[in-house]
């Protein structure tokens, strides 16, 4: 589907005439990052359940003709090598609303996924019904960031093979995943070589990198939002530091904060359950709001 001006490869669980539910996943993740059965289970609650690529992910549209990403020239201040930002991702977000005929939705992020879902908020609240922000953070570089652990998951680039890819990434979740939860890696394993085979491009990531770095700080932004929001953290989460969830629901008017003993940077198959919970729950204050209002 042709949206803001670049193809966005979504797919869509349940009843189109629910609520919509939009599934933002993070940095270089493919929408598989949402498991079918996750997407099912909420799409089970009454929820027209949307996951897509991300630009410069998976089968979506690759920026080319771009600057070549420089991260670490991003990190020190300049910009220059951004080719877009997060609030070029969020429209992304808004123009999928749009091809769809979604007037509003539940906007739900983790990671990466949950900075664009904080943007489509503050860019289009007249958009967003409620807002859930996992595992994220605000922009502020005082908050949320990675520990050193966690920085060769970040940063190293992954191999050129399918098996490779595949163990890299259960390596990588090794360090970044859940302590107080077993991993599934086989199960992680199958979706690494499913995202492999749909295309894998280390430069789209790295431009999606930039594009955080130099997108800076929604703690203000945030503060003006009127949502509903629940925001959900990992107290083991060594990629994106607790201190960034706590950061974001500080900042955001009545958000529900909700820090889970045991979980790192993954959504572990054993909270799949409290996740929708969670998220429904957040969804019926929205309701409640509107037939208030």
């Amino acid at each position: 589907m042709r949206a803001n001006g670049i193809e966005i490869v979504y797919e869509a669980f349940g009843d189109p005439a629910d609520p919509t539910a939009l599934l933002i996943m993070g940095l270089g993740v493919q929408m598989l990052g949402w498991d079918e059965e996750f997407c099912e289970l909420l799409a089970g609650r009454g929820f027209h359940v949307v996951r897509f690529d991300n630009r410069d992910v998976g089968r979506s549209s690759k920026i080319r003709g771009g600057p070549r990403p420089d991260v670490m020239a991003a990190a020190a201040g300049d910009p220059g090598s951004a080719s877009y930002t997060l609030d070029d991702m969020a429209e992304d977000c808004v123009g999928l609303f749009d091809q769809l005929g979604v007037d509003r939705a539940h906007v739900v992020g983790a990671s990466q996924g949950g900075m664009i879902a904080q943007t489509v908020a503050i860019r289009h609240p007249e958009r967003v019904l409620s807002l859930a922000s996992i595992m994220s953070t605000t922009g502020d570089p005082a908050v949320g960031q990675p520990h050193p652990e966690a920085l060769p998951a970040l940063l190293t680039s992954p191999p050129a093979d399918g098996d490779a890819f595949a163990e890299f990434v259960v390596a990588a979740w090794r360090v970044i995943g859940s302590p107080g939860f077993a991993a599934d890696e086989e199960a992680l394993r199958a979706r690494a070589r499913a995202s492999f085979d749909r295309g894998i491009h280390s430069d789209g990531t790295a431009r999606q990198l930039v594009a955080i770095i130099v997108s800076g700080d929604r703690t203000a932004a945030l503060r003006r939002l009127d949502v509903p929001t629940v925001v959900i953290h990992g107290m083991s989460d060594v990629l994106i530091d607790v201190s960034g969830g706590r950061a974001t629901a500080a900042a955001i008017p009545g958000a529900e904060l909700v820090l889970i003993e045991g979980m790192g940077h993954d959504l572990p198959r054993a909270l799949w359950p409290r996740f929708v919970d969670l998220i429904v729950a957040n969804a019926e204050r929205a309701r409640t709001l509107d037939s208030t209002a």
